[in-house]
């Protein structure tokens, strides 16, 4: 069996401007997702989609093989599917995962319980959102792109992560939860 584990980053985040590529753990949030997706034992290949030069270069610096996405899959609205099955057209695999770098303390076994389960039922997404896996199959013909939460198997790990980050704040309380205080700061 042949996975794909992507990230899906692009360089305009309206909430926390270059936020893939801002530090977590002393490392950009882009860089650190590879790491956690090479760290899971079923991903074979890692590949990073993005329509900014910029996180290319910083995905190829962490070993990932970067897909240039096209401008008509690089909006605000495109839904997370067409730019999965974009990735599929590129890299034809039996499953697919991505890894939602926003979960940053996502441990890499989640993502590997969303291939098993992927595998069983066909799509599986954890809750927290962190991993969402799909066969290859699924992905091709998804239907609506918009109807996840109704089609996906949804399994709760408390590995995912409980931060999901948007905005300097939940930043900053990734942080905290890892780090505790810092003199000065609370």
């Amino acid at each position: 069996m042949h996975v794909v584990g992507s990230i899906i980053a692009r360089l305009g985040s309206k909430r926390l401007p270059f936020k893939n590529l801002l530090p977590f753990a002393g490392k950009p949030l882009v860089g650190l997702g590879i790491e956690i997706l090479r760290g899971a034992r079923l991903v074979n290949e890692i590949v990073v989609s993005t329509e900014s030069e910029l996180i290319a270069r910083v995905a190829r610096d962490f070993g990932a093989t970067v897909l240039r996405r096209p401008e008509e899959l690089a909006g605000d609205k495109v839904p997370s599917v067409p730019v999965f099955q974009h990735i599929l057209e590129h890299f034809p695999c039996d499953v697919h995962v991505n890894f939602n770098i926003n979960l940053p303390t996502c441990e890499p076994a989640v993502i590997d319980r969303a291939i098993e389960l992927a595998v069983e039922k066909g799509e599986a997404l954890s809750v927290p959102y962190a991993a969402w896996a799909q066969t290859a199959g699924r992905l091709r013909d998804y239907g609506d792109p918009w109807a996840v939460l109704e089609k996906a198997h949804k399994f709760e790990d408390a590995r995912a992560g409980t931060l999901d980050v948007h905005t300097l704040e939940e930043l900053l309380e990734v942080y905290r939860a890892r780090q505790g205080p810092v003199p000065g700061w609370g």
